[in-house]
C-alpha cells in the first residue's frame, strides 16, 4: 500500500499571509494533503513558513532544486533536514556525485536533528517541464529528445540513491518501466481541462497524469487560483 497521496498543491505565493490565507480557506476532509513551498515563498518568509505549515499539520515538498558542487549542497541538505519536511530535492543535472552527496548530507542533518517520523523523500528536478526539444536541442546543446535525457537523470539519480524524480507527465510511465515501479515520479505540468497552460510546455490533466503512472502531481493555479480551492481540489481528486 502506498503511503502517499497523489495531489500536491503548489503554494506559489510571494508571501506568508496570502499563502496562510489561502490554507485558511481550504476545507480539507480527512487526510491534510501535502503542500508545495517553492523558492518564491522560501526566500520571502524563510523557515518560519515551513515551520508554521507544519504546525497545521500539513506535509511539505520544499522544492529549492539545489544544484552546485558537491560540498556545497550536501552541507545545505544538514541543513534542510532539520526543517522537518517531508520531501526535499536537486537538480539531476549536478552530477551523481552531487546527488550523492545530497543523499548523505540528508541522511546526516536528519539523524543529528532527531527529527520525527519518516525521513524525507529525495528527488531529483530531471528537466523543467518549460523546456521542449527545442530549447534541449537548441540552447542546452543536449542531443536527442527530451524523453531519453530524463530517462538517463532518473537512472543516475537512482544509482546515486534518491527515491525518485521531478518529470513531466508525459514521462512518468516510462520511468517507472525502466528505472523501477517504486521509484518515485513527481509531476508538475498538470492542468484541469480548459486551464491555461501558462508558461509550462508538457502538460496534460490530473485523470491522464494518473493513468500514465504520476504518483504525485503537483497542481497550482487549478486550486490557488480558483474561486472555490476546495471544490477545485476536489475536482482533482476525483
Amino acid at each position: 500500500m502506498r503511503d502517499y497521496n497523489d495531489i500536491m498543491i503548489a503554494l506559489d505565493f510571494p508571501g506568508g499571509e496570502e499563502a496562510l490565507n489561502f490554507l485558511d480557506r481550504m476545507e480539507i476532509k480527512g487526510e491534510k494533503p501535502f503542500v508545495k513551498v517553492g523558492m518564491e515563498l522560501f526566500y520571502a518568509c524563510g523557515p518560519d513558513i515551513i515551520r508554521e505549515i507544519k504546525a497545521r499539520g500539513y506535509r511539505i515538498f520544499l522544492d529549492l532544486k539545489l544544484h552546485d558542487i558537491p560540498n556545497t549542497v550536501g552541507s545545505a541538505m544538514r541543513v534542510l533536514a532539520g526543517l522537518g519536511v517531508d520531501m526535499v530535492n536537486v537538480h539531476a543535472a549536478g552530477g551523481r556525485k552531487m546527488m550523492e552527496a545530497a543523499r548523505k548530507g540528508l541522511d546526516e542533518g536528519w539523524v543529528q536533528a532527531g527529527a520525527p517520523g519518516k525521513k524525507p523523500y529525495l528527488i531529483a528536478v530531471t528537466m523543467l517541464t518549460s523546456i521542449d526539444k527545442d530549447t534541449m536541442n537548441g540552447q542546452l546543446l543536449i542531443p536527442g529528445e527530451v524523453e531519453e535525457t530524463v530517462v538517463s537523470y532518473a537512472r543516475n539519480a537512482r544509482e546515486a540513491g534518491l527515491d525518485g524524480v521531478v518529470c513531466s507527465p508525459m514521462e512518468a510511465g516510462t520511468i517507472h518501466r525502466s528505472v523501477g515501479e517504486d521509484f518515485l515520479t513527481v509531476t508538475p505540468g498538470i492542468r484541469l481541462p480548459g486551464d491555461s497552460k501558462g508558461d509550462q510546455k508538457r502538460v496534460t490533466t490530473p485523470g491522464d497524469a494518473r493513468k500514465g503512472g504520476s504518483d504525485f502531481m503537483v497542481i497550482g493555479r487549478s486550486i490557488t487560483r480558483a474561486e472555490d480551492p476546495s471544490s477545485a481540489y476536489e475536482r482533482c481528486l476525483r
